[in-house]
């Protein structure tokens, strides 16, 4: 139980230094998407006496906020059924552990020598 693999610092270190340097190219993606398309577009957001209550905004901020509102239920699922997991798997390892600690019960002299 106690015997969880650990890994190696390099490798932690490697990984970490990845995971950056994804981070950074999707960043880097993301300002070149917006830059290239800063071109303004109407949006009419709610209608009113008079119209629509209307903005001007850059395509590409229409669509990273588009692709944020699609992405967050996705992501709270993902992070709920995470919280869910961990805390299920964490009942099991204690349920476990109770389990193998529990001490085996010896079979006594007496009742082995009487059995035939």
């Amino acid at each position: 139980l106690g015997n969880h693999w650990e890994p190696k610092k390099g490798a932690r270190l490697a990984m970490n230094i990845v995971r950056t340097v994804v981070w950074v190219a999707i960043t880097a993606l993301l300002v070149a998407f917006i830059a290239m398309n800063w071109d303004k577009a109407p949006v009419n957001f709610w209608p009113t006496d008079n119209g629509y209550l209307h903005f001007d905004w850059p395509v590409g901020f229409i669509a990273l906020v588009f692709f944020a509102l699609g992405l967050l239920p996705m992501w709270l699922l993902h992070r709920a059924q995470r919280w869910r997991l961990t805390r299920r798997i964490g009942a099991l390892e204690t349920s476990l552990g109770q389990t193998v600690s529990a001490p085996a019960h010896p079979v006594s002299s007496i009742a082995a020598s009487e059995a035939p």
